[in-house]
């Protein structure tokens, strides 16, 4: 009787913690600000980035992860790790941070850890913006071995979230070509799941 006890407990417990785990942003887009500043405006792309990413990620198996195309392209693990720098470049925009190529990268993560660095950068990123009504101070800065450059946050748009938004779009088609398509009834016209 006492096993039975023990292992129901143990049962529970393990229900419990799957229950609390940490959910991701983004599996929604969040509630659009009630006024139009160029923060809000900008917060609201990255926002409809995230939810793209979040869907185009969701249940990949390691058979995603690993499908590349006949032509030398990047597989969707790689491509996760590219989003992740770009979302790093967002963020340190936003933060006023250098992008220090001086330093290693950390790349080495888990497909779960790689997704849920990203949207929480996308989010965090997001919430900053937000709060601006003068973007022209988050410029973008990369500092490397041979000097500093700094770019308008103009490229910020053309350039990282742009881009995020392209191979997030690639993550799609590469899951659909290897068998995964997304979840049925993620509309990004609505930014919600309708089924």
């Amino acid at each position: 009787m006492k096993r039975i006890i023990i292992g129901i407990v143990s049962l529970f417990s393990v229900a419990m913690y799957a229950q609390t785990e940490t959910k991701l942003p983004y599996d929604q887009i969040p509630e659009a600000p009630e006024t139009y500043t160029s923060g809000t405006v900008i917060s609201r792309m990255i926002d409809g980035l995230g939810f793209r990413y979040y869907w185009a990620t969701e249940g990949l198996t390691e058979k995603e992860l690993n499908y590349q195309p006949g032509n030398q392209g990047r597989t969707a693990e790689q491509t996760m790790e590219h989003l992740l720098g770009l979302s790093r470049v967002i963020l340190n925009s936003a933060k006023k941070l250098p992008n220090d190529r001086t330093k290693p990268q950390k790349l080495d993560l888990s497909y779960a850890e790689k997704r849920e660095e990203t949207l929480n950068n996308f989010k965090e990123a997001s919430e900053i913006f937000k709060k601006s009504t003068d973007l022209s101070e988050f410029s973008i800065i990369f500092k490397s071995k041979s000097g500093s450059n700094e770019f308008p946050f103009w490229n910020q748009i053309n350039g990282p979230i742009e881009d995020a938004v392209w191979h997030a779009g690639q993550i799609v088609v590469l899951r659909r070509s290897a068998g995964n398509p997304i979840s049925k009834g993620v509309n990004v016209f609505l930014g919600k799941k309708t089924y």
